[in-house]
């Protein structure tokens, strides 16, 4: 447990999966009171799903923080967010089951972290990944949770380790050949779904919601795999 704390800490957590599944590794980060990283730990989990990482990031920060005290956790994943605050009560009340009657996916990381939320004070706040500016916390988690699911080995400040590497910077393109037609950049955009579909992760979503493209077609932004985003 994290003690000798403020009675409210910001903290933030994320999952990584090279290659949903692939290696993957969750991060965590608390902040001083001017919201600048200062404790944080880091794992790998072998071969797993983006959402099973970003479920165990949140439970081991969860586990790590003393109850008692009030946080504020700041995450890019809307799948954990939604599976702990919106989706859990309707789970619960239908034995573990979605609405289609299908068993609830990651169910004991979901229980887990439902008793770890029992009698405490969260506050959950939804923060854009990748963004240019975005928010210092989620950065940190996030290159944290990369560099685990690479190296697959554990780190973190009780290792001595300062902060996770920087992110790579994106490769420069080779200069076109003379006369050779240039290559047009992709990049996997979120747009408002014109139809209700399924997504790869197996839930659906409705006509307006926000969608991306991944590997196998079209579904949520945050299902998109490594390789995608």
């Amino acid at each position: 447990m994290i003690r000798g704390m403020p009675e409210r800490v910001v903290a933030a957590c994320d999952g990584a999966s090279k290659g949903n599944p692939g290696p993957a590794g969750w991060a965590w980060v608390v902040a001083d009171v001017d919201e600048i990283p200062s404790r944080w730990e880091a794992g790998p989990l072998g071969t797993a799903t983006n959402n099973v990482a970003e479920l165990t990031a949140l439970e081991r920060l969860l586990s790590a923080v003393d109850p008692g005290i009030a946080l504020e956790i700041r995450m890019d994943s809307q799948y954990a967010m939604k599976a702990v605050t919106t989706w859990l009560p309707g789970w619960k009340r239908n034995g573990w089951k979605t609405a289609a009657g299908k068993p609830v996916a990651n169910q004991a990381l979901v229980v887990r972290i439902d008793e770890l939320l029992a009698g405490r004070e969260v506050e959950f706040r939804y923060v854009p990944a990748h963004q240019v500016g975005g928010d210092r916390l989620n950065d940190f988690a996030d290159r944290a949770a990369s560099q685990a699911a690479t190296v697959q080995k554990p780190a973190g400040s009780t290792y001595g380790s300062p902060e996770p590497p920087p992110s790579p910077e994106p490769a420069t393109a080779s200069p076109a050949r003379r006369g050779a037609p240039a290559r047009k950049r992709t990049t996997s955009r979120t747009i408002k779904a014109k139809f209700p579909g399924r997504c790869v992760c197996g839930r659906p979503y409705a006509a307006g919601e926000p969608i991306a493209k991944n590997a196998q077609g079209w579904g949520h932004p945050e299902c998109r795999t490594a390789g995608d985003t």
